[in-house]
């Protein structure tokens, strides 16, 4: 069956840096676009990278809140994304989520009906 496990989150000062990891399984990883979301308490969904099913550094975007400190990259023989966070920020704090979709990173954008498949969640906490 179709999963998706993301981790790689935990508890970080401001400015540094943390990695999250999305391992996909049951489905053929590199046919498939994976964003990253986050969800703040409070707060609505929303997306932060997505990296397109067959990702160059064309087909990749970013938020423009972590644009410059954050890297998405994918390594097809693995069947994982990463997500490479740096100069982490407080409001930066909230649970992330891997998710897959069948449409490129620019049809999809960050709406997240057009994600079918979800990770259970990572948290990532930035404070001092």
């Amino acid at each position: 069956q179709v999963q998706l496990v993301d981790s790689g989150g935990g508890l970080v000062q401001p400015g540094g840096s943390l990695r999250l990891s999305c391992v996909a399984s049951g489905f053929t990883f590199d046919h498939y676009t994976i964003a990253w979301f986050r969800q703040a308490p409070g707060k609505e969904r929303e997306g932060v990278s997505c990296a397109s099913a067959s990702s160059s550094d064309s087909d990749t975007s970013y938020a423009d809140s972590v644009k410059g400190r954050f890297t998405i990259s994918r390594d097809n023989a693995k069947n994982t994304v990463y997500l490479q966070m740096n100069n982490l920020k407080p409001e930066d704090t909230a649970v992330y989520y891997c998710a897959r979709s069948t449409y490129f990173c620019y049809y999809a954008d960050y709406d997240p009906r057009e994600y079918d498949y979800w990770g259970q969640g990572t948290q990532v906490t930035v404070s001092s």
